[in-house]
């Protein structure tokens, strides 16, 4: 029986990728998935879903004048649809959110969507709010804060490291403006007024050869 599955998590949790690999399995299977991706998010080519490791997909581009439940009709007019899987799904309406759920209902075609729960102010997107409320089922997509402890929560840093409290809620942008912490470092930083270090990769990795070659010299 088809349902409404709504996968969230912090930034960089991997959402994307599930997202792919979904759409690769059941084409794997010889089944054909309908992507949909937010026109606003520009980060990459327009109809393009592409994840951190590199992997890819073509995907219909939508905005909030979109009806999802009408676009996956007329592509039924020229082939079986077996799955819709929905990117940056947080940036859904309240009314596409219903017309997941009519695909679902109506069409008995499951809805895979991908997004995150909370802005950088702690505050529900308008997707997610009512994809909590009416998805059939909620998965978390887990990832870590710099502490070790589960990150749930998204800040956004300004140039010094520090949470920015006010702007509109869309910007987009990646590891540069934005940072995974857990509830914990999201109080001390956004209400607590507490820096964020964000640790570069290459830096990151710098530090710990430089950590084995002492190691190596004390042995």
């Amino acid at each position: 029986m088809a349902k409404l599955y709504f996968y969230y998590s912090a930034m960089n949790a991997g959402k994307t990728t599930v997202l792919l690999q979904s759409a690769h399995n059941y084409r794997e299977r010889g089944m054909n998935p309908l992507l949909f991706t937010p026109e606003l998010d520009d980060r990459h080519d327009e109809g393009v879903i592409r994840s951190r490791i590199g992997l890819e997909a073509e995907a219909k581009v939508f905005n909030k004048r979109a009806d999802l439940y009408a676009s996956t009709q007329q592509e039924l007019e020229t082939r079986n649809i077996h799955c819709v899987l929905v990117d940056e799904a947080q940036f859904l309406s309240r009314d596409q959110v219903y017309q997941l759920g009519e695909i679902v209902d109506r069409l008995d075609i499951p809805v895979l969507s991908f997004g995150l729960r909370t802005d950088f102010q702690g505050e529900l997107f308008e997707g997610s709010r009512y994809l909590l409320a009416w998805a059939d089922q909620l998965e978390e997509i887990k990832t870590i804060c710099h502490t070790g402890r589960k990150a749930t929560m998204v800040v956004r840093l300004d140039d010094a490291g520090y949470a920015l409290k006010e702007g509109s809620q869309v910007e987009i942008g990646g590891n540069e403006r934005y940072v995974s912490v857990s509830r914990k470092v999201f109080k001390d930083v956004f209400h607590g007024g507490k820096q964020v270090r964000v640790i570069d990769p290459l830096e990151r990795q710098a530090a710990e050869k430089e950590e084995d070659t002492q190691t190596q010299l004390l042995d």
